[in-house]
């Protein structure tokens, strides 16, 4: 069950508020349409719902608000705009990518992709879908984790007939078993045909809470249609005859040859038909849309548009309580709906689940723009809805490796760096005067850094910045939540890349030294593992700065941006700052680290601890460590500010 109270958007500059009070309630086992023309406010109802954007108001979702539910894509699926995803990515693949973001098993994609009818197109990408298999994938998201409650932004727009008929039937079977179904549609027919309560929206406030009966009676029109070749004479004659015998008859042209009369019968068009000799090939009953000029206010109907003592205030059913089904989908019953004097129903407050009495304390002032009535009733407003961050997956680093191998833009990168690095070190040694070290990593002086050091950092960027370009996560926010557990596995994952590139760069480069110029190249040097240690922390820094720039700067080219500026601003500014001259020196370090800690170091732990820091020491080593420090704490601060905010 859904309840929503005083929804109310900010004001925007001089005009009133896009939404302004609305509340309505959507029960579990009832499909709820929310109908309005474009412009209407119901996407912005969903958001302020939805704590996507801030305003005012209170939601409950089976009695609870939305930021005091842990996960909340486990109990409410949403479906706003287009399915967010790599246009490179499988259907099945986004699938499972977030079975490990929402915590369920990874056999529950295949289940939903057979629920929706999408099993043959399950290797098919993203980016060839139709309109029509978008909105079945959509649907598909929102029912991965069997949530008790659907929150859909015209899921039908753009649909066939028959995708359409498909996808009304199956939110019917959903509130069948037990869910709550709240859908927007711009359709007034669509509404009456699907919905079992229609709540009607005009300019940002309600104007109509229905029964889907009462709907079709009060605020649809009866309607004839007509079909015949003479449509444009029989429209004539029938405005004609409606003047002579003072009628209101209105007659609308659908295009071709067919005509809508509203306000007469098929009798009376039959006989003047048949009196003018016109031939008729279609005469029908239909319940039509509401008329000519549909989506202004109605003035002949005041008590559907000011909420009086009519059908539209009539007070909504009960919920009954659902038929025995799985049990993630029964819900609890919901708190009874208590009827105002006025005939109005507002859901009952909660002393432990709804906020609502914090309401008479807050000491906001009037809002700007919101007119003499908001000025009035500043008092009585609904508490602020804050923007809830998204939640971490709960399965963050299953997620982090099927969201990097499910498109082949890695495996790119890294097959490039492996050419690249080979041709490299080719035509070093072809040169000569490079050292083997530099030889092997195909690291000439006249680059910043190595090609695998940068396919690691672009690697790293990627992992960040295509999550902002092409959001899965957090689709309807548009953006990813900055949580230490996301930001670990996404840390980890970047540095397994980067070890396994770095690794077979070095190999790459031996056996394609060893194939053209011999063994004499490729011979294993004394201090190998120093080396080994500082090629490797290279790679690691390289990618572990492109996951944080990316992250903070939102953008794959920041990114990358940041991981080249380290050797070429950071390095020569390091260097200026430690080449002048000191009076104290670091020399003899292994000889007092040995003499604190008199066991003997097992394997040597002494030389490998000095080839450590004598890796830091260096001024690329140096660099990274202290750009990833300066990165970090951005990274925290700016997590922090908008948590804050």
């Amino acid at each position: 069950m859904i309840q929503a109270f005083g929804l109310t958007s900010n004001p925007r500059k001089e005009l009133p508020p896009a939404v302004d009070d609305v509340s309505f309630e959507a029960h579990a086992g009832h499909v709820t349409a929310l109908l309005g023309a474009p412009g209407a406010g119901k996407t912005t109802v969903l958001r302020l719902m939805l704590e996507l954007q801030p305003g005012r108001g209170v939601t409950c979702f089976r009695g609870r608000p939305l930021h005091r539910i842990g996960h909340p894509s486990r109990e409410v699926g949403v479906l706003l705009g287009e399915v967010p995803g790599h246009p490179a990515r499988t259907v099945r693949g986004h699938l499972r990518m977030l079975c490990a973001a929402v915590g369920v098993p990874v056999r529950r994609a295949d289940e939903v992709l057979e629920a929706v009818g999408l099993v043959s197109l399950r290797e098919e990408r993203l980016g060839t879908l139709s309109r029509g298999m978008d909105r079945r994938l959509g649907l598909a998201c929102a029912l991965l984790a069997d949530p008790h409650t659907l929150v859909l932004d015209e899921p039908a727009r753009g649909l066939s007939t028959g995708e359409n008929r498909w996808l009304h039937n199956t939110l019917r079977a959903y509130a069948a078993r037990g869910g709550t179904v709240l859908s927007t549609t711009a359709d007034p027919k669509e509404a009456a045909r699907v919905a079992d309560r229609v709540v009607t929206l005009e300019q940002g406030r309600i104007v109509a809470d229905q029964q889907a009966a009462d709907f079709s009676r009060t605020r649809l029109r009866p309607r004839v249609a007509v079909r015949t070749p003479h449509a444009a004479r029989l429209s004539a004659l029938l405005a004609k005859e409606a003047r002579t015998d003072r009628r209101s008859v209105e007659v609308a042209q659908e295009g071709g040859n067919r005509i809508s009369v509203y306000g007469s019968t098929c009798a009376d068009v039959g006989e003047i038909a048949f009196r003018n000799g016109i031939v008729v090939h279609q005469l029908a009953d239909e319940t039509g849309d509401m008329g000519p000029g549909a989506g202004t206010p109605h003035t002949e109907q005041p008590s559907a548009l000011s909420g009086g003592p009519s059908s539209a205030a009539t007070p909504p059913p009960a919920a009954t309580p659902p038929p025995a089904a799985t049990p993630t989908l029964a819900d609890t019953p919901p708190p009874a709906a208590t009827p105002s004097p006025a005939g109005e129903t507002h859901p009952a407050v909660g002393p432990s689940s709804d906020p609502l009495p914090s309401a008479a304390k807050d000491p906001a002032g009037p809002r700007a723009g919101g007119g003499d009535r908001l000025r009035e009733s500043s008092v009585g407003l609904p508490p602020p809805i804050s923007v809830r961050p998204a939640p971490r997956p709960l399965r963050p680093v299953r997620y982090e490796i099927r969201r990097v191998t499910g498109v082949g833009t890695g495996f790119l990168v890294g097959a490039v760096v492996l050419a690249v690095s080979m041709l490299t070190a080719v035509l070093l040694a072809r040169a000569g005067h490079t050292p083997q070290p530099r030889l092997l990593a195909a690291w000439p002086r006249e680059l910043p850094l190595p090609p695998a050091a940068f396919g690691a950092g672009l690697l790293g960027a990627l992992a960040s910045g295509d999550e902002f370009r092409h959001p899965a996560l957090a689709a309807d926010r548009g953006s990813v939540p900055r949580r230490l557990g996301l930001l670990g596995a996404k840390l980890l994952v970047a540095s397994a890349t980067a070890l396994v590139l770095a690794v077979l760069t070095i190999g790459c480069d031996a056996e394609v030294l060893y194939l053209v110029y011999g063994r004499e190249l490729v011979e294993v040097p004394g201090d190998w593992f120093p080396l080994g240690v500082s090629w490797l922390g290279l790679a690691i820094g390289c990618a572990w700065t492109g996951v944080l720039a990316a992250g903070i700067f939102r953008s794959t080219t920041a990114g990358l941006a940041v991981v080249v500026a380290v050797p070429l601003l950071v390095v020569p500014l390091l260097r200026k700052a430690v080449s002048g001259p000191s009076a104290r020196s670091a020399a003899g370090l292994p000889l007092r680290l040995r003499e604190m800690f008199p066991l003997q170091w097992p394997f040597g732990g002494e030389r490998h601890l000095e080839g450590a820091l004598r890796m830091f020491a260096q001024p690329v080593g140096g660099a990274l460590a202290l750009s990833l420090g300066v990165l970090f704490c951005l990274y925290l601060f700016t997590s922090l500010r908008n948590r804050a905010r």
